[in-house]
């Protein structure tokens, strides 16, 4: 194959490359920024009710009565939470969310912690959003049970592709499902509360089923049972983080249509949560955390989904309407994994940019998008569902710890920024509204700073435990990144006596054969006026050296010809001797070695040249003093190749062009 021929199915699978200047071209309005930032908080609301439901249900039927509470605390810490990100977005126009925010107001390890539980939720995201996807993908269809990791990561191969092709492809792309499950819930919500309204209102299958409690249901367990079921109901918050880290990815003017869309999201949020939750209590969902705990079920009767039990008591569990709200309801799931694939590499660029991460995150492929951390991101929840053989119901233990943590952090760190605006404000009416939005993030945090504590209580002996672990290993590899760069950043600063000029240079040519390759870089050698100049072979073979001398003898060469013994065969080895031999006699001379080298064509032609320079070229590189020189030699399929590529860019712009006049 060759080289052209490999970039094809990247340009198939990712489009043509994007010039800087187009950079305006990939930026978002609010329509397709909705499905790009939002499919996760939007689709989280599919299963938010059914977490309230079973952490409710471990205190038995009675305690049902809880959801209406406990829902009204998730929307409002929802809306909280909310208009404290619109302010992020406003403030912090640059993108960084929780981490922007905490590095500015609580210093660099706040900021750090802050990135490092997003960072791993939002791999977690991609996991538990594509296993649960697929989980009713397979609800649906059993046979293909045992093809549900590969199934998933299926999903997130597609879903990364997609994302590479760019911002506004994978808005395209994803428009569809997000909008067609909002407006499936909406008629769900809607039909049901209608017919709740004329008096028949609809009941779910399970209605008729008890539920058997294993938890007390008085006094202080009653408590902490509402409280663990708001803790669950909060994984509807997931998301809310990534149009803040987005802002700059959205059209003029940024932070208002960031906020814009914010605002949207949050209020289909809480009317869809809030939607199904009531319908759920009006058709009496009843939901365990097993089939065991339902009482008077039928034997082999497994529990439905709330999204489907409620579509099955509106629609008729055989109707198109209720097939297709299932349908909608697993490509969200499966597209919510979107939201992280927009956040994650944003704030990895982000870090790059400031050296905690390699500084690879930063730069944009060549779709605009950052690819870096696209590959990554799909690579790490590819191998974190194979480790968790697809699972939902172990991922779901990991989940959402690394969200309140930047939550918490995020609100604290706005509490504080209001404090220092509210310093050099004197106008009352500036004053007010500085009080009310440091109100406004003063509760989000210390209501998000409960979530938290409560979700790790509960979920740290389920596995939530490898994420508090997870997050310090991550914190202590920024900060090593950054000494890192700041170390080579030293050392790279030039003195004020700058670079010495060296003594001398000695050039060394590696001759293998007498050949036109070997002549040229000769000529090469030659043309640069070094002090010395020689050129080296090894001797490998007898013959070999004795031909080398009779064919140098002949040409005549006006260059001395230095042939080393190697009696076990070794090339790399006499080379290095006779070169640091070289620079212990002067260490202020230069050793420049000239290298030829084979430019090949086709892929499998580089297994077959160069595999020695390659490897003399990588030990030399260690060598102080010592400067590599290759000189190509391009054989005819590399010419060939370049023909072929210059035939297909000159293709290119005619078909551009084409099109441009049409």
């Amino acid at each position: 194959m060759r080289q052209d021929a490999l970039k094809l199915p990247k340009r198939f699978l990712v489009g043509r490359p994007l010039r800087t200047g187009q950079m305006g071209e990939t930026l978002l309005p609010k329509r397709l920024a909705l499905p790009v930032f939002c499919s996760d908080p939007l689709s989280s609301v599919a299963y938010a009710t059914e977490e309230i439901l079973l952490a409710l249900s471990l205190g038995g039927l009675a305690m049902f009565y809880l959801s209406w509470w406990v829902g009204a605390g998730v929307v409002f810490l929802l809306l909280v939470v909310t208009a404290s990100y619109r302010q992020t977005c406003h403030a912090y126009p640059n993108g960084g969310g929780a981490y922007a925010v905490s590095r500015a107001n609580l210093g660099e390890n706040a900021s750090l912690i802050a990135a490092s539980a997003l960072l791993i939720d939002y791999v977690m995201t991609v996991a538990v959003s594509v296993a649960a996807g697929v989980a009713n993908i397979v609800s649906a269809v059993p046979a293909l049970g045992p093809h549900a990791v590969g199934l998933s990561i299926a999903a997130i191969t597609g879903i990364a592709v997609t994302n590479l092709r760019g911002v506004k492809e994978s808005g395209r792309a994803f428009a569809i499902p997000t909008y067609g499950f909002v407006v499936s819930v909406f008629l769900m919500v809607g039909v049901g509360l209608w017919r709740t309204l004329s008096g028949h209102a609809p009941t779910a299958e399970s209605a008729s089923l008890t539920v058997h409690g294993t938890h007390g249901t008085a006094g202080a367990a009653v408590l902490l049972l509402a409280l663990r079921a708001f803790a669950q109901g909060c994984t509807a918050l997931t998301g809310v983080e990534a149009v803040s880290n987005g802002v700059p990815n959205f059209k003029r003017p940024k932070s208002r249509n960031a906020a814009t869309t914010l605002t949207v999201m949050g209020l289909l949020a809480v009317t869809m949560f809030a939607g199904i939750t009531a319908l759920a209590a009006i058709a009496h969902v009843h939901i365990a955390g097993s089939p065991g705990r339902l009482g008077g079920a039928p034997r082999g009767y497994e529990q439905k989904t709330v999204i489907a039990q409620l579509g099955g008591a509106v629609f008729g569990h055989g109707s198109i309407l209720f097939f297709l709200i299932q349908a909608f309801t697993a490509a969200i799931l499966v597209l919510a994994a979107n939201t992280a694939f927009n956040g994650f590499p944003i704030l990895a660029s982000i870090l790059g940019g400031d050296g905690y991460l390699p500084r690879q995150f930063a730069r944009r492929g060549d779709r605009l998008v950052f690819s870096n951390g696209i590959v990554i991101l799909s690579l790490l929840a590819g191998a974190l569902v194979w480790a968790f053989d697809a699972s939902t119901t172990r991922l779901i233990q990991l989940y959402i710890i690394g969200v309140f943590v930047s939550f918490t952090l995020s609100q604290t760190g706005m509490v504080r920024h209001w404090g220092d605006e509210l310093r050099g404000v004197l106008d009352p009416g500036r004053r007010r509204q500085i009080h009310r939005s440091r109100a406004i993030n003063l509760v989000g945090a210390v209501l998000t700073g409960l979530v938290l504590v409560i979700v790790l209580l509960t979920k740290f002996t389920h596995g939530a435990w490898i994420v508090v672990v997870t997050m310090p290993l991550v914190f202590l590899m920024m900060k090593a990144i950054q000494r890192h760069y700041r170390r080579v950043a030293a050392e790279l600063q030039p003195g004020e006596e700058g670079v010495a000029l060296p003594s001398r240079i000695h050039a060394i040519v590696l001759v293998s054969r007498l050949h036109t390759p070997t002549l040229r870089a000769l000529a090469f050698a030659r043309a640069t006026r070094p002090s010395t100049l020689t050129a080296l072979s090894v001797a490998t073979s007898e013959e070999e050296a004795a031909r080398l001398q009779r064919e140098w003898g002949e040409r005549d060469i006006p260059v001395s010809l230095k042939i080393l013994d190697s009696p076990y065969r070794d090339i790399t080895g006499p080379v290095l001797d006779y070169v640091g031999r070289m620079r212990m006699r002067s260490p202020r001379d230069v050793v420049c070695v000239f290298i030829p080298e084979y430019v090949v064509g086709r892929w499998w032609e580089h297994l077959l040249h160069n595999q020695s320079a390659f490897r003399l070229k990588a030990r030399l590189l260690f060598r102080p003093g010592v400067m590599v020189t290759s000189v190509p030699w391009q054989l005819g399929s590399a010419e060939a190749a370049l023909a072929r590529r210059q035939e297909d860019a000159g293709f290119a712009v005619r078909k551009q062009v084409r099109s441009g006049a049409a």
